[in-house]
This record gives C-alpha cells, structure tokens and sequence, in this order.
C-alpha cells in the first residue's frame, strides 16, 4: 500500500496546532477574509490562517514554515492598497491583530512601547488623559504594525513626518524564527547599521515586526482647522507651494480637487461649501503661533485667489472636517456606485508640485475615467481614485495605462512610485525605473540574506 506523503504546508499545520490550538484554522470564511486588502487584486487564499497572541508564538510559527519552506504573509487589518496581504504563494497568513496591548508610556520620555496590533485611534484614546499623541494619521483603521511595514504616512507628516522618523526600535522575528531588538530609546544614536530603518517599509519581506517603540507628543495647547476654496487648482496648488516655501509650520494641508470635493460634500454633508478645488488646513502650537500661521496663509491664498477662508476652533467641527478627508475613498466609491477604485500615490519635490498635479488632471481628461485627487500637498504627495467597473477588463486596462503615466511624470519629476502606500503587487514594474538596477539587486540580496528559503510574503517588492 503506497503512503501519501503530506505536503509541507500540512506538516506546519499539525505542528502549529500544538501550541495555536483553534487560532490556527482552516475555515474558508477567515481564509477568504485573509485572501486580500482594500484593493482590486484578484484574491488568493491561504492554505491555512494563524491568529498569533505573543511574540513567542511568532517564532515558533517562522521556525516551522522556515524548516519546511511554507510561505508566510503577515496580516494586520487588511487596509492595505497594494495588495500587500494577498498570499500570492498559499501558505500561513500570519494575523497580528490580536497582538494589540499597549505595555508602556513614558510621559517624562514621550515614548511608548505597543504591539503591533495596536491602532492609531486606540493609542491615541490611551494617550489622552496623559497629554499625549501620535500622530501619523495615514486615515484608515489601521494598525501600527501595518503602518511601519508599508512605511505609512498621512495628513500630518508635514509637520511630524512619516512613520519612519516615528519609530525609535523595533522587536522583529526573522525568517528563521531568530528575534531581535533594534533602536532604542535615545532620540540619536552613532552605532552599527541602522537596522530599525530597513524593516520600516520592508513590506514583511524581511522580518515580523512584534513590538515598537514610538515617539509621543504634547497634546498641544492650541490647534485651528481651516478651509479654503479656489477657482481653479493651479491656484489651490500655488498656494501650497508658496505656504511650505515660505516655511509656515502647518501641521495639514490637504488638497481635494472639485471633482473629490463634489463627492465629500454629498457623502459627508459638508454644508456651505462648493465643488471647487479646496484646501483642508491644520495649524498647531501656542494660541498666538496658530493665529499668526492662519492669517499668513489666509493671505497667500486671498493672493492666488482663494476665497471663503473659514477658520474652525472647535473639536466638533475640526473632526467632522476632518473625518470628510478620511472618508474621501469611501466618498469616491459612493460618487459612482457599483465602481471600485484604484488609488495612486506619487510624490514629487514640492517645486514640481504644479507640474505633477496639473498634469495628472489632463491625463485623466483624456483618459475619460473618473478619477477625483486628493492629496497631502505639503510634502508633494497626492493621490487619484481611479473609478472603474468592476468585472470590465477594458475599464481596467485604462485604468492602469492612466496610473502608468501619472507614475512615470512623477518619476521625471525627480518623484517616487509611492509616497506612503509601498509597493506590494501594484507597484513592482516601477522599483528598477526608479531605483535603478543596480540598487535593485542590493535589496534583493538583503532579501536573500534574512529570507534565504524566500518564505516571507513571497512576490511582493520584486516581480520575480
């Protein structure tokens, strides 16, 4: 009688069982919840998905799939926009979102050590009561874990920078199983390799991050919303290029253009505004320092023809101005129903700002999709969500063709493929473009020295 010998994938599976118990399962509902994020790849499902409570478990669950060769794709909350999660290859879809306890604050160090289950809106309800915040604010219910692997960012990162100046160390679970510690809790260090910074944004290609220690800050004593609309966007855009010359400390300025702005006013209800090329402004500091960094701005854009500059104190109305930017994608989709949305996400020097964006708007024109901008202007990021129907190959096609030109202007443009979404499936054809080859393979031997058998979210970065 001929013996079937099991599959790896099998072997893992019955070991893990051992010390996952019912957090290791095999259930098609969870298995199709873990086949992709918010994005339009097409689905892959897990053979199997592991729902990990410790840092412990995390390298026991990597020994195995690293002794038997059994891919692994690390999941956190499934936002991602570039197929990040999808498990191309079958394997484990390692889920950290139960990993979410927050396990040290330091008010006099402003820092904290969390999880990376974590989310922002939970540390920063933690933070509170102790005159504290974090402030990268990417929008979506994310979790932190998920932010330093994709290298995250948001509507703050003019004024607080991106998840990567953030992030003071790391614990990380290698391939093997191995764990280790990287950074510290000093602001500045001047010794070895700064290993913190290569997994910021690896995309868990490298290594599992299973603890983070961040930067907090003071709440501050004052903060003022403002909205400001314009007649065209090269105004609106001219405006932001001037404000961050001129070395204004915002803390946000946002960029919708009148076709993103036509969608937030019907899905957010954002009355008394019109759709118009519109600028979401934040200011932060001292009473007198936010009235001064207002009036400047007001100035610069009654100058490019900005009108209706309406300043907001309040938390109420601050946050419902700024939840209608967070829900701008979801404001996007509702705009045309039953069409799904592919978001870009390039980044220019903030001279060649007007350039990129004017740019991308005649390329929508004569692409004839629908496609609304929005964008976190004041470090020349912006996006465009591509409406397309979902199931029309012929749709999509020019969708890509659409996002194709958009990328390469960018990148003639001294820009990048991706300001803060990574590269994950979407963005893989334009690494060497802009990288080069050479750079190329230095991160492909990284990759093979921490991942020699290749387990870690395997087809993600490189095409190949």
């Amino acid at each position: 009688m001929n013996s079937i010998t099991p599959r790896p994938v099998d072997t893992v599976i019955a070991a893990a069982r051992a010390f996952l118990g019912e957090r290791l399962t095999l259930n098609d509902a969870i298995r199709q919840q873990h086949g992709r994020g918010e994005d339009t790849t097409t689905p892959t499902l897990p053979d199997a998905v592991a729902f990990v409570d410790t840092t412990e478990e995390v390298s026991r669950l990597l020994a195995l799939c690293h002794q038997h060769g059994v891919p692994v794709t690390p999941f956190g909350a499934g936002t991602s926009l570039e197929g990040h999660v999808n498990p191309v290859r079958g394997g484990i879809s390692l889920d950290l979102s139960r990993m979410a306890a927050i396990e040290e604050v330091s008010a006099e160090d402003m820092d904290g050590l969390i999880q990376p289950g974590v989310t922002r809106q939970q540390l920063n309800e933690h933070l509170r009561d102790q005159g504290l915040f974090f402030p990268v604010d990417p929008g979506s219910h994310c979790t932190i874990g998920g932010m330093c692997a994709t290298r995250a960012s948001g509507t703050n990162a003019v004024r607080y920078g991106t998840i990567r100046e953030n992030v003071l160390g790391l614990e990380v679970v290698l391939a093997d199983g191995r764990v280790i510690q990287t950074g510290g809790r000093t602001r500045k260090a001047a010794n070895g390799y700064d290993l913190t910074r290569l997994f910021i944004g690896s995309e868990g290609t490298l290594g599992v991050i299973t603890r983070i220690r961040l930067r907090l800050y003071g709440i501050p004593e004052a903060m003022v919303s403002a909205v400001c609309q314009f007649p065209d966007l090269a105004s609106a855009v001219n405006t932001v290029i001037a404000t961050m010359q001129l070395g204004v400390p915002v803390a946000r300025i946002e960029l919708l253009d009148e076709v993103q702005m036509e969608a937030c006013i019907a899905y957010s209800k954002l009355e008394g505004m019109a759709p118009t090329p519109t600028l979401f402004l934040e200011f932060h500091g001292t009473e007198a320092a936010v009235g001064e960094q207002a009036e400047t701005v007001q100035a610069i854009a009654t100058d490019h023809g900005g009108s209706g500059f309406a300043w907001a104190r309040d938390a109420e109305t601050r946050n419902k101005l700024w939840k209608a930017r967070h829900d701008a994608y979801w404001a996007c989709l509702a705009y045309r129903p039953g069409k799904k949305g592919i978001a870009t996400d390039v980044c220019v020097p903030i001279s060649r700002l007007a350039e990129a964006l004017l740019g991308a708007k005649e390329d929508i024109r004569a692409s004839g999709l629908d496609a609304p901008i929005v964008g976190h202007v004041g470090d020349g990021n912006f996006h465009t969500v591509i409406l397309v129907t979902d199931g029309d190959q012929a749709d999509l096609d020019r969708a890509w063709e659409l996002d194709r030109k958009i990328v390469h202007r960018a990148l003639q443009l001294g820009g990048t493929c991706s300001g803060e979404h990574g590269v994950g499936l979407g963005k893989r054809e334009f690494l060497e473009v802009e990288h080069g080859p050479e750079a190329l393979a230095v991160m492909r031997s990284l990759k093979q020295t921490l991942d020699p058998k290749g387990i870690l979210n395997p087809g993600k970065i490189f095409r190949n």
